[in-house]
């Protein structure tokens, strides 16, 4: 943020995530199993928009203050069928974030930045009453309307210009602790506890020509710091209850994300960037049944954006993002007599208009 000067940037994000699953083999109907009903089932709800808003001012010749306003999407499914017997089936989680942010240079060439981060998030989940023999409180479970949480984390990286030619970069990002969901404290582990993972990553940008540069950078995201999203399904749903301590969650790994970016300047007034990303697996395929609810398989996306400058430190910007099908696949571990097998199944899609005034070097 030191390097981008002064500067304000307003962006709308049109996101479409595409999610369903199919469940291949009819139920065992066994006494103390939990089938599901064969065939295939596509969530609605498939267009969300996700605003971002940024102000950036140099308030000393080496210090920056700025603050960053944005959401996150992606937790969402809206399935018009009764998946595990009532309808609909599905979970909405929305996040914003507010992250002021203060730069500061040194040796000319270097700079860090130092970033609180305020966090608020609201979830609702509707469908999962057969779950209530497995909750610590079966009323605040499902259905129970939208809850919200509060919370604070921080952030801090680096920045330098080793050389004309090339830059390095890193961050850390702690955990973000957030109030809990207390509407569904039988629902997620530790009594409604939903916080954010920490989060750190490192990376390069090479300038190749005067007009040309490539960038890559790795980072890991550390989801087993968060129960309600790292707790196993099983043997966890048989020996502590939803919402206990130790009670069932989706059951995320870990993950690591490589990225690769170039960028280009024809003209003046014209930046072309393209970039790839690929990361881990964080859904096991023992991890199928619960998320149903959150089948968040995919793990390559592809961007193309362009920045046109309009004059008098104006800029225009366009993006698209493609994250390209991915499938789990994976037995019901709730059925094994049945040997029913889960397909969750992802693709999504990423529009962005951007729009940034007052730039100043």
């Amino acid at each position: 943020m030191f390097w981008a000067g002064k500067r304000f940037d307003l962006g709308l994000n049109f996101f479409n995530p595409n999610r369903d699953f199919t469940v291949t083999g009819n139920p065992s109907g066994y006494p103390g199993t939990f089938g599901l009903a064969p065939g295939k089932v596509e969530s609605d709800s498939k267009l969300f928009l996700i605003p971002s808003f940024g102000a950036n001012w140099r308030v000393r010749e080496n210090t920056t203050f700025g603050v960053s306003m944005y959401g996150n999407g992606g937790m969402n499914t809206n399935y018009p069928a009764p998946v595990f017997g009532q309808k609909p089936t599905g979970v909405n989680l929305s996040q914003m974030f507010v992250t002021p942010t203060v730069a500061q240079r040194f040796g000319g060439r270097h700079s860090v930045g130092l970033t609180a981060i305020m966090a608020y998030q609201r979830f609702k989940a509707e469908g999962l009453g057969a779950f209530g023999m497995f909750s610590s409180d079966p009323a605040k479970l499902s259905n129970v309307g939208t809850a919200s949480s509060m919370g604070v984390g921080g952030k801090f990286g680096y920045l330098g210009n080793l050389s004309q030619y090339i830059s390095v970069g890193g961050y850390y990002q702690t955990k973000v602790l957030m109030s809990k969901f207390d509407k569904y404290a039988g629902l997620f582990a530790q009594q409604g506890d939903f916080d954010i993972p920490a989060a750190f990553s490192g990376g390069v940008n090479l300038k190749l020509l005067k007009n040309m540069s490539v960038s890559a950078d790795v980072e890991r995201i550390q989801y087993s710091g968060v129960k309600s999203i790292s707790n196993p399904m099983l043997p966890n749903l048989m020996m502590a209850k939803l919402g206990m301590d130790n009670g069932a969650g989706f059951g995320w790994k870990d993950i690591t994300v490589g990225r690769f970016g170039v960028q280009f300047t024809p003209a003046r007034t014209w930046t072309i960037r393209g970039g790839f990303s690929t990361g881990g697996q964080p859904i096991p395929n023992t991890e199928v049944m619960f998320n149903i609810l959150a089948p968040g398989v995919v793990t390559k996306h592809a961007t193309f954006g362009v920045t046109h400058g309009l004059g008098g430190g104006k800029l225009l910007h366009v993006a698209v993002v493609r994250a390209f099908s991915e499938s789990v696949t994976g037995l019901n571990p709730l059925d094994p007599p049945a040997g029913q097998y889960v397909k969750l199944h992802m693709n999504q899609w990423e529009f962005e208009v951007g729009f940034s005034f007052g730039v100043k070097r």
